[in-house]
């Protein structure tokens, strides 16, 4: 049955089959090649499907133009020489590692929308490998159709079956991460007047309730007499208040405690300071963050791993209107300081600073926060990859690593300490933001640093090209919103499971 907060209406499942590909009975079979200067040759779990067709495959494909590079596609019609009606040739590129795997078989799965089943039939001879192939498929079989109403957009692959001989379990693991993934993909792609501050928390309640989560939400009143003047201050302007959701999640083998934070600003207008209309018509995926933070505490939860870990949604709108705060108010956050406003569209850093100074009373190991914080974020790293900045520069690198191992681009970044002085006031403790334009993504980070209590190791991920793809799909990657962030959190709790 659909979930309530799930608006993606097509569900892909997959499992594991070490049968020969030629037999399978699917209506489309999907083959890895790797690309050398003699041509495509078959992949490893390639070799019986080429003898199928009289080890005239490649040359086949290389007549059609298909070279074997990563990401290319061609499609075959078999005609009896297997059992699947359809072979889909993938490139791997003159070499390939789990990335190259997932975003081969994502691309592979997207093109086949329309289909019901599908093999793959790609290297798959470790459990690294297997769940690369199933993540990768299941990451492509993503689909958000809730408001299409001419029927015309074709259904995703339903039924994936991966040829591999390894456990199940591989094929369990990469469910949960592709459920946590299609998650916050749902929240990033839905309008902003269907998720309001008030709605996202309502989601998490239930679907964090559904896996064990203890849950609190503090609505505006209890916010405002506890104190977080960032999540107030933003959220004043709008007609739906704002809210901040704690998230928790223990085990009782757990020897780290690990606290995330997301910002979660469901739509992004600039405030008083108002964005132009050609920046603006994306900022449904300004809570991008918090989704992050929420999907991954569900996967953490499911896959029962043994560490202790806290998520912070800090939930707000940030709309001008009369109630609106103004460019010069002065807000008093809820680590006690203060902070002259200069901008109301450098927002996210007014909220997060409240769940971060809150977060931190939990006493976490390691405390990161998550956003999409700053256009200077997309100028100096592009779309795609994050900025990670730290007060500790082994846990900048152990993110980097659990950024790397998922497949999701990220670059540590410094935190100057001679930019400091630009976010000095004359009236108050700190001032939003930075003066000049230059280094604006460190400038922010600095800003959040101020925040962090001595002693609490802390990084900060900056995500706001990565957690929205404006162009068109590739690899496993959709147009829209695309879950960035989400197995990163994960696999770091992992990482600190295992410390």
């Amino acid at each position: 049955m659909q979930k309530p907060w799930i608006a993606s209406v097509y569900v892909t499942t997959v499992r594991l089959n070490s049968a020969d590909p030629v037999s399978l009975d699917t209506d489309a079979l999907i083959v890895g090649f790797t690309s050398s200067e003699e041509g495509p040759s078959p992949a490893t779990g390639a070799e019986s499907l080429d003898a199928a067709f009289g080890g005239k495959l490649a040359a086949s494909l290389a007549a059609v133009t298909f070279s074997g590079k990563a990401g290319e596609l061609a499609k075959l019609p078999t005609f009896g020489a297997i059992a699947a009606p359809l072979l889909v040739a993938v490139g791997l590129g003159d070499s390939y590692d789990a990335e190259g795997l997932r975003r081969a078989a994502g691309a592979a799965v997207r093109s086949l929308a329309g289909t019901s089943r599908a093999a793959l039939a790609l290297p798959a001879g470790s459990p690294e490998e297997a769940e690369a192939v199933a993540l990768g498929g299941l990451l492509g079989a993503y689909s958000f159709a809730r408001y299409r109403t001419n029927g015309e957009q074709k259904a995703p692959v339903a039924e994936l079956t991966v040829v591999s001989g390894q456990p199940e379990s591989v094929a369990e693991r990469a469910g949960v991460l592709a459920e946590s993934v299609a998650l916050v993909r749902d929240l990033v792609n839905t309008p902003p007047s269907d998720l309001w501050p008030a709605k996202f928390a309502e989601i998490a309640e239930q679907a964090g309730g559904e896996v064990g989560l203890s849950v609190e939400v503090l609505d505006d009143k209890q916010l405002k007499d506890g104190g977080y003047g960032g999540l107030i201050g933003v959220g004043q302007g709008s007609a739906n208040p704002p809210r901040l959701v704690r998230l928790s999640y223990s085990h009782p083998d757990a020897g780290k405690t690990l606290a995330f934070v997301g910002k979660g600003i469901t739509f992004d207008s600039g405030g008083l300071s108002l964005k132009p209309s050609n920046a603006m018509d994306w900022m449904k995926s300004d809570m991008g963050g918090a989704g992050a933070v929420l999907g991954a505490l569900i996967g953490i939860a499911r896959l029962g791993l043994p560490v202790n870990a806290i998520g912070y949604l800090c939930l707000a709108e940030n709309l001008p209107s009369g109630t609106a705060q103004r460019p010069s108010d002065v807000i008093h956050s809820y680590s006690g300081k203060t902070v002259e406003v200069l901008d109301t569209d450098a927002e996210g850093r007014l909220v997060l600073m409240d769940g971060i100074a809150r977060a931190a009373e939990d006493n976490p190991d390691v405390l990161v926060d998550v956003a999409t914080l700053t256009g200077a974020q997309i100028v100096s790293l592009g779309w795609r990859i994050s900025g990670v900045m730290a007060n500790d520069d082994a846990i900048r690198e152990l993110v980097l690593q659990a950024a790397g191992a998922a497949g999701e681009g990220a670059w540590g970044m410094p935190l100057p300490e001679e930019l400091r002085k630009g976010l000095d006031s004359p009236i108050a403790d700190i001032a939003n933001l930075h003066p000049e334009r230059w280094g604006g993504m460190l400038a922010a980070g600095i800003f959040l640093k101020e925040f962090v209590p001595e002693g609490v190791r802390w990084a900060h991920i900056d995500m706001a090209g990565p957690a929205f793809n404006k162009a068109e799909p590739y690899g496993y990657t959709p147009k829209g919103g695309t879950g960035a962030v989400t197995r990163t959190l994960i696999g770091l709790a992992e990482r600190h499971a295992s410390i």
